[in-house]
């Protein structure tokens, strides 16, 4: 998958080409789909640097092998991000947890 596939996928299901993030905790990692997007006019990045952001994110999700998984979710889910409050989807990280969950000591 590319940069443009999920905003395309993002902007099927909202209709906008919403930002996303990756959020970890101590026992979970998050694909999180934020409230801003990049329609608005106090988005905080340029266009390119809005694709290179989903790029560098679709390489985690990608090395985690999770891009399908993160799909799913976004085609099936009735949730929908609005200001303050985003999409968070868990992420199954499988056997690959511990290397990604390492506690920060």
């Amino acid at each position: 998958m590319t940069g443009q596939e999920l905003q395309n996928l993002l902007n099927q299901k909202w209709g906008y080409s919403y930002d996303v993030q990756l959020r970890r905790t101590p026992r979970k990692v998050f694909f999180q789909v934020m409230w801003r997007y990049l329609e608005q006019a106090s988005f905080p990045m340029t266009e390119a640097e809005y694709w290179e952001h989903l790029d560098q994110v679709l390489l985690y999700l990608d090395a985690w092998g999770c891009t399908q998984q993160i799909c799913q979710f976004i085609e099936r889910t009735a949730e929908r991000p609005r200001l303050g409050r985003a999409v968070s989807v868990p992420i199954d990280l499988g056997d690959r947890a511990s290397e990604w969950l390492l506690s920060d000591r």
